[in-house]
């Protein structure tokens, strides 16, 4: 199975990657974290993604604020897929959000919500499920599950207004 490379621009933004390390520990996926900046290591988030296929990675999850370009960064430098993560630091997040998505063309990065660590371990737990069918079935128990809790919470609503 590919692990996951999970990179932040700070540890400040480990609060919320610990939602992403949690998730991927639920779904028993390898995954490696690591501190790197577009800005004060530049060589070093380079380097480490010019090798992440050859060391064993499938898919980058990237977690930056403000000016946000790690994920961008990671994603000029590698063909797997990059996730984004805009993380809330400054107005909001937005300026965050929009250095991720405003990506130029040939150089995408997925980007979820801001802080959405939960869908951007989800996302990359989808795309390492391409290849592997068991855990493809946890992904569809996941989804069965979250229908059941979603149609007992309307049940337990259409009882209370009985």
């Amino acid at each position: 199975m590919k692990k996951v490379a999970v990179v932040m621009g700070s540890d400040s933004d480990l609060p919320v990657m610990e939602k992403v390390f949690n998730k991927l520990k639920s779904f028993g996926i390898p995954f490696e974290a690591h501190v790197m900046s577009a800005h004060r290591t530049p060589d070093r988030a380079a380097d480490f993604a010019k090798n992440a296929q050859k060391n064993g990675f499938g898919v980058v999850i990237a977690a930056a604020g403000m000016a946000a370009h790690l994920a961008g960064v990671l994603a000029a430098h590698t063909t797997l897929p990059v996730i984004g993560i805009p993380i809330k630091s400054s107005l909001d997040g937005l300026d965050a959000l929009l250095a991720m998505v405003q990506m130029p063309p040939g150089i995408p990065v997925g980007t979820v919500a801001i802080d959405g660590a939960d869908n951007a371990a989800i996302l990359a737990v989808q795309i390492i499920a391409l290849t592997d069918e068991s855990l493809a079935k946890k992904l569809i128990d996941m989804k069965e599950d979250m229908a059941k809790k979603v149609i007992e919470k309307d049940n337990q609503l259409q009882e209370k207004l009985k």
